[in-house]
């Protein structure tokens, strides 16, 4: 097991792509359980703080420590097998999400978790509960995790798989590998009827694994996964549509999402259903503009859609995809549609550059990126962008929105030019937060919460809440070593 203690060795631990900012003693490189057991049981020991690192690639500051040590997952990154028959995947955390999907997808399977920064290890999009473009369709990561072994806060080991273990009500028992028992209250507080990930997942009699996932390195380090898998799709239709005016581009949306929705529940092939949606602003477009000759200057708004065919189904399904183009004035001409596999690779780099650029912006100016992360129900969503842009305009601030409108769920990036300017942005993004749970939205569709959005899940939940969330990492990390500060402030645990 390698251990790095120089500062110039470890500094890329020390920073995620928000340009979020910590320190650690050690950055320690198990290639085993075993290794990560030994780890934890000493750091229980010295009574040492622990931070879990993946690819770095996270946006809310959860993997950069605030002192302690560090356990970078990197070594662990075996596909232990992949079941082609019975569809399913068993892998180590630090597998590379692209990398594995190229695997299962040259095997004619799909894993649907579709987050932009496509090089995050596997490990983390669980931790996370991450999602993305397809998630308008296939949800989030939480709906193809079957298994999971986890080390716990304290060393001891945990297995869990789906359906097995149950919450009775609100009171959930574990019994690790060495027979420990566990005993979970669970907090009894209203998750939002939205893409959400903020603060654990629980609720009445729930499956034991859900409590994990999505609880951003605090309650357990995973050691290894076992992934649902489906039948890769024989084609796509996909396009890059260009609209002279937003309000047209948002119609189209409407009337999408809707089709799709409908037509999802009744599983006509035959039918409009999307499995992605996304929005693309006018300073969006402008930002990508000297890249993308596509864009024109007249476009207001571009939305990318994708559907999956068959080559039954993929006339019929363009000339309905055409018709809606044309209902709601789509700039046809100058559209992109991808015709083949290149072309396709070459919508997933369009849609996931106004993410890298916007990062590259904030670094250039050695601030922290303020972007939001919201989601708010179908019937509030046009009445809450509205207010967003508003608001936005009226202060002065620049700013790109793009994102995942299908699901409700922009990322409404302010881009500050100083510190001045950064303070206000970040009072407006609090105000933003604020309204999408008046809404009956979350303040955290995708992103999670980490160590820079904690007061406003609490803004979201109340003290109350928060200190039964607290109660669940108390019983888990007794020591309080684990992920401290990711998702609440640690002034909780006292409680």
């Amino acid at each position: 097991m390698i251990i790095k203690k120089d500062k110039s060795e470890i500094e890329s631990f020390l920073v995620d792509a928000a340009n979020y900012k910590g320190e650690c003693s050690a950055v320690y490189f198990p290639e085993n359980e075993n290794e990560i057991i030994e780890i934890v049981k000493n750091a229980n020991s010295k009574n040492e703080r622990i931070t879990i690192a993946g690819n770095g690639t996270g946006l809310t500051g959860s993997r950069v420590p605030k002192g302690g040590i560090v356990i970078s997952m990197s070594k662990l990154d075996k596909v232990i097998e992949i079941s082609y028959s019975e569809k399913f995947a068993i892998v180590q955390p630090a597998v590379v999400l692209q990398e594995f999907q190229k695997i299962v997808s040259e095997n004619g399977l799909f894993y649907p978790p579709d987050p932009t920064e496509q090089d995050c290890f596997i490990g983390a999009t669980i931790a996370t509960n991450s999602s993305g473009a397809k998630s308008f369709k296939y949800g989030a990561t939480r709906s193809y995790v079957l298994e999971l072994r986890i080390v716990l806060p304290n060393g001891e080991l945990l297995e869990l798989k789906r359906n097995e273990n149950f919450a009775n009500g609100n009171t959930l028992s574990l019994t690790t590998v060495d027979g420990s028992q566990i005993k979970i209250e669970l907090p009894n507080y209203h998750i939002p009827n939205v893409k959400h990930t903020a603060g654990y997942y629980t609720k009445e009699n729930m499956d034991a694994i859900d409590l994990f996932i999505g609880s951003e390195g605090t309650l357990g380090i995973i050691t290894e996964a076992k992934l649902k898998l489906l039948d890769k799709t024989e084609n796509l239709i996909s396009g890059i549509l260009f609209f002279s005016n937003e309000a047209n581009a948002l119609d189209f949306v409407d009337d999408a999402r809707a089709e799709s929705i409908k037509h999802r529940a009744t599983k006509d092939e035959t039918e409009l259903n999307a499995r992605g949606l996304e929005l693309f602003d006018f300073y969006s477009l402008q930002f990508l503009k000297s890249d993308y000759q596509q864009i024109k200057d007249n476009h207001q708004a571009a939305i990318w859609f994708e559907q999956e065919t068959t080559s039954k189904t993929e006339d019929a399904l363009l000339e309905k995809w055409m018709g809606l183009m044309g209902k709601h004035s789509a700039d046809i001409d100058n559209s992109w549609f991808a015709m083949d596999s290149r072309e396709l690779e070459k919508f997933k780099t369009f849609r996931h550059a106004i993410s890298s650029k916007v990062s590259e912006f904030i670094a250039q100016k050695g601030l922290r990126k303020v972007g939001t992360d919201t989601a708010v129900p179908i019937n509030h969503f046009r009445e809450y962008y509205e207010e967003m842009k508003a608001s936005v305009k009226e202060s002065g601030l620049n700013y790109i929105c793009y994102g995942h409108v299908g699901d409700c769920h922009l990322h409404l990036n302010m881009l500050p030019e100083n510190e001045a300017e950064f303070i206000h942005a970040k009072g407006l993004y609090k105000i933003f937060c604020k309204r999408a749970v008046e809404l009956g939205g979350t303040i955290s569709a995708e992103h999670g919460i980490g160590k820079m959005k904690r007061d406003y899940l609490l803004d979201m939940y109340g003290e109350k809440k928060i200190k039964q969330m607290a109660n669940i990492k108390r019983k888990l990390d007794p020591n309080r070593l684990l992920g401290i500060g990711n998702i609440f402030d640690e002034k909780f645990l006292d409680a």
